[in-house]
């Protein structure tokens, strides 16, 4: 038996969900919605899902049991709300919402109807970063200290023809790629306890430079370059930094260290990558000689974005927690939203909101191609 799944909103990021869940037997595409009902048919036609139309007609599907939104972050919250309302499970795209009130509120909502809402990213239930949380939970590293993350380069003014978009409130490197790095930070080591960050504008426009509308200029809103400490509850610390205006190309570090060695963590952007680490120098004379790094055979599902979803599905025929789950995304929500505070005041901002467990790992033989329900 396969749980029937509505999608609304079908933007370029709609065909890889559509490829990777309906090749998945535990989960049936049934419908699509869209603003624009002629691509909602198009990707229909385009994915074999047997029927299209509005986002109303996704909601009134009697076998729909899950909604799967893939619109604008600016309405994320009301749509997901909307699904609840109308009796479904929901899945959303990162982030959960733009402000603590409506996304709390939308949560307090699911709990109340006993449904589930989970949130992307779902990149930490890929081999990469969940062969990584063993090697710590190993002690490959002894224990972890802090974490540095880096993701860099000069903007994507550079290859989108309409980026305003990325650099309104609501987006800019912090909330249209933190995402990625601190569900990961929190995925390894729990609750953030508080953060302080600085931020800075390169400049208060930029300049389009591909498409129809190259040339054209649009407001900088939000800081285009953001340096994020964050304080765990465990102890650990990191160090992240998320911009658009660096010339120099750097994506996907994420190192933590400890004290018996430090790890190197694939892209969380990605579903797998590289995972190695190296040990500390015994000693040495005048230099130090080249470290060696030992390299880490991946284990674990190889998929794509609609894996969260997947595994949601299954913890609620399971009845256990799902990994990617709305009090997650909320979290990390509020990771993000209190460090935007803090770059604004120049202090340390409290995150008042936790997770109320270990965010659970993903078995090894988690096969998101076996039929199980």
């Amino acid at each position: 038996m396969s749980v029937g799944v509505g999608f609304i909103g079908v933007g370029v990021i709609s065909d890889t969900y559509l490829e990777n869940l309906n090749s998945f037997p535990d989960v049936e595409v049934l419908i699509v919605g869209d603003l624009d009902q002629d691509r909602a048919k198009s990707q229909a036609e385009k994915h074999g899902v047997p029927a299209w139309g509005s986002a109303q007609d996704v909601l009134d599907h009697p076998d729909v049991k899950v909604v799967v939104n893939l619109t604008i972050p600016a309405v994320h919250a009301e749509i997901s709300s909307a699904a609840i309302a109308a009796g479904k499970h929901v899945w959303t795209e990162k982030p959960l919402g733009l402000d603590r009130e409506s996304t709390s509120a939308l949560l307090e909502q699911a709990a109340e109807a006993g449904l589930r809402v989970g949130c992307a990213p779902d990149t930490v239930l890929g081999a990469g970063v969940q062969t990584a949380k063993r090697e710590i939970a190993k002690g490959t590293i002894g224990r972890p200290l802090f974490a540095q993350t880096s993701m860099q380069w000069q903007g994507p003014e550079v290859f989108h023809p309409n980026p305003a978009f990325l650099f309104a409130q609501g987006a800019g490197p912090l909330l249209d790629i933190g995402p990625y790095y601190f569900t990961t930070l929190v995925s390894l080591f729990g609750t953030v306890e508080k953060v302080v960050a600085t931020g800075l504008k390169a400049t208060e426009e930029r300049t389009i430079q591909v498409g129809p509308n190259a040339g054209e200029t649009f407001p900088v809103e939000v800081p285009s370059t953001i340096s994020v400490l964050t304080v765990f509850e465990g102890g650990q610390q990191g160090n992240s930094l998320l911009s658009f205006d660096s010339p120099l190309a750097r994506q996907g570090v994420v190192e933590i260290h400890g004290t018996k060695g430090s790890l190197v963590v694939p892209d969380p952007n990605m579903f797998e990558g590289r995972i190695a680490y190296v040990h500390p120098f015994e000693s040495f004379g005048e230099r130090p000689p080249e470290q060696e790094w030992i390299e880490v055979p991946q284990e674990g599902p190889v998929a794509g974005r609609g894996l969260g979803l997947l595994d949601m599905v299954r913890a609620i025929a399971e009845d256990r927690p799902h990994v990617a789950s709305g009090e997650l995304g909320y979290h990390v929500l509020d990771v993000m939203l209190s460090a935007e505070e803090s770059a604004a005041s120049g202090e340390f901002v409290t995150v008042e909101s936790s997770i109320s467990a270990p965010v659970p790992p993903v078995p090894v033989d988690f096969d998101p191609y076996a039929s199980t329900l």
